[in-house]
């Protein structure tokens, strides 16, 4: 669902919202019939717009592409009929209302809505109601008395439930509003639920609040009345998830069922670790954790990788993030120092549980390193892949095959050794390290990996920021700094780049991915917080996006690079104009600038072979 408050034009938004809306409620009536009906039956509802003049039903795709979107009032869940496949009034089962003012009586404090809409809700449900009153079809005649109407924008919705008899409507024929604005006001019995949020900023369903379960009541309700009550109650449904989530409490050894069958478990705070313990009347028994692998300055670990096995000893650690990244030595190499990353072993979790923060940073990043290799991606400024395998752990293993696991706690976690090794920017400010000339290097060198990436492949980093920029020395009297931390990098259309409130581009925030000036937008963010730019209080995607709109429009951004050097105010004016758009970066350009105004044009220091 897009965003109304960053839609670019008015026609775009209201296409993309009617498609975004029948894909919402096509998705739940989905998924209410496979898990209350069965995955067996096919599914005998569909979703139409319905154009107001020639009260027509068709696709939304369909309306947009025939220049009719102008025309669509509203949108339906239908009941599927063979011999009127066009659809018809009476095979309503719930209109929903797509309104632009639904969420404005939510900001206002306000819990219903605006008396027009509602009103032009009511007058919708008349008409549904009277539709099916003339039905021949007796599963329809018998819903005559009850219609349910969902109104929402592009962020919020609410229901609305309309009761009545229609055998009470004194209708006159030269005066049909007043017959029915009597008969909603003498007999009809109107609910109406809270507006509440149905799609985040991201345009996302958050299918577990309120405003989302809201909906998907009224269309669970709605399918019964056509379709007779469900193979599965809510009670059942109910009882064989608490089975489920009992049977997998046991299996992770969450729960002793034998000895407390009630399930209930609870979390002990230690001094020196939490844990979690049974609960059995008021006594607690602790279980006693797995054994994980943490590895410690001065410790040897041994990878096997599809050739050899191979040892590396713990120098010390680079970043002390969840997971932390590791520099070390090979043990037949000590002249020689690496990047070694640790993932989550694959026996203490299952697949969908995997630490996923470890997965992106070995097993991706490991993808991405090698597709670069393969793809003959080089840079001095882009860590190259030396090694990749797995742990190799103490005692026999015996596991059934190479990507398997034995149990043992160590068993196939994955490892990935990179180079080369330097300090991250997080460690130059703390020791205060960063300065106008390390500013103007991390610009170019950061943006010589961008370009590179780039240029063959269109492959965009996505998680730029202080701990996956690093200064590499190697006793040079010119240090550079190279991009690390590629697991998030996107490869492809439906790959999405991490979340930053901080670091990540105005476009990855609206819509979830990367435009082609994503990274270098990024950048910019990661030089102005670490040249003294004033750290903002950012505890939502809708604050990070004010705060970017705000300090682009007032030139914040850019007077702050300005006080560095007028080049980073010139490319944080040049990213300014192509945030949002298709358009490519022009990376030659400003490597060119950037080089001219380090002096090192023709320096040996800079390497422009592969940037």
């Amino acid at each position: 669902m897009p965003n109304a408050l960053y839609a670019s034009t008015s026609d775009v938004f209201e296409a993309t919202a009617y498609l975004a809306l029948e894909d919402f409620l096509h998705a739940g009536i989905k998924g209410l019939w496979e898990t209350f009906w069965g995955p067996d039956e096919a599914l005998p509802f569909s979703v139409a717009c319905i154009h107001s003049t020639s009260s027509k039903f068709y696709p939304a795709e369909k309306a947009i592409s025939s220049g009719k979107l102008d025309g669509v009032c509203a949108t339906a869940v239908l009941l599927k009929n063979l011999k009127h496949s066009q659809g018809r009034w009476d095979h309503i089962v719930v209109l929903a209302l797509l309104r632009p003012d639904i969420g404005m009586v939510s900001a206002q404090g306000d819990q219903e809505p605006s008396p027009a809409v509602l009103g032009e809700a009511l007058f919708f449900a008349l008409r549904i109601l009277l539709s099916r009153s003339l039905s021949r079809s007796s599963t329809v005649l018998r819903n005559s008395d009850c219609v349910y109407l969902l109104l929402v924008d592009s962020q919020f919705g609410g229901v609305v439930k309309v009761q009545g008899d229609l055998n009470k409507l004194d209708f006159d024929l030269n005066n049909v509003y007043n017959c029915a604005a009597e008969w909603i006001k003498k007999h009809a019995k109107i609910s109406v639920s809270s507006i509440d949020r149905v799609w985040n900023k991201l345009g996302n369903a958050n299918w577990g609040d309120i405003g989302t379960l809201q909906v998907l009541i009224a269309l669970f309700h709605s399918m019964i009345q056509f379709y007779g009550e469900p193979k599965y109650s809510l009670d059942e449904l109910a009882t064989e998830h608490s089975s489920r989530l009992q049977c997998r409490r046991s299996e992770r050894h969450l729960v002793d069922r034998q000895a407390n069958g009630n399930g209930l478990f609870r979390f002990q705070q230690r001094s020196h670790s939490p844990e979690i313990v049974e609960v059995q009347e008021e006594a607690a028994v602790d279980l006693k954790p797995q054994e994980t692998l943490k590895l410690e300055i001065g410790s040897v670990i041994l990878m096997d990788d599809a050739y050899s096995q191979k040892g590396f000893q713990i120098n010390d650690i680079l970043t002390d993030s969840d997971p932390p990244i590791y520099t070390s030595t090979p043990v037949e190499e000590p002249t020689k120092t690496y990047l070694l990353y640790v993932g989550s072993s694959p026996s203490h979790l299952e697949p969908a549980w995997e630490d996923m923060n470890s997965w992106y940073q070995v097993q991706r990043q490991t993808k991405v390193l090698t597709l670069m290799k393969q793809r003959g991606i080089s840079s001095r400024y882009i860590p190259q892949m030396v090694f990749s395998g797995r742990v190799v752990h103490p005692g026999p293993c015996n596991k059934p095959n190479a990507s398997g696991s034995c149990g043992h706690p160590w068993c196939s976690t994955p490892i990935l050794v990179t180079s080369p090794v330097g300090e991250t920017i997080s460690n130059l400010i703390r020791n205060g390290l960063f300065g106008v000339e390390e500013a103007l290097r991390c610009c170019h060198d950061c943006l010589s990996a961008l370009a590179a990436a780039a240029a063959s492949s269109g492959i965009r980093h996505g998680d730029i920021r202080p701990e996956n920029v690093i200064r590499v020395s190697n006793g040079s009297r010119h240090p550079y700094f190279v991009l690390i931390g590629w697991g998030h990098a996107i490869l492809e259309d439906r790959d999405r780049p991490v979340m930053n409130l901080f670091f990540s581009s105005t476009f990855a925030l609206q819509e979830g991915k990367l435009c082609a000036a994503s990274d270098a937008e990024s950048l910019i963010y990661l030089l102005y917080f670490c040249c003294g730019g004033v750290c903002p209080e950012l505890d939502s995607v809708e604050s990070a996006l004010q705060w970017r709109e705000t300090s682009w429009s007032r030139r914040v951004i850019q007077q702050r690079l300005g006080d560095v050097s007028a080049v980073l105010k010139a490319f944080a004016d040049y990213v300014d104009s192509l945030c949002g758009t298709p358009y490519p970066m022009d990376y030659d350009i400003w490597l060119k600038r950037l080089r001219r105004t380090i002096n090192e044009d023709h320096g040996k220091e800079v390497d422009t072979s592969s940037s």
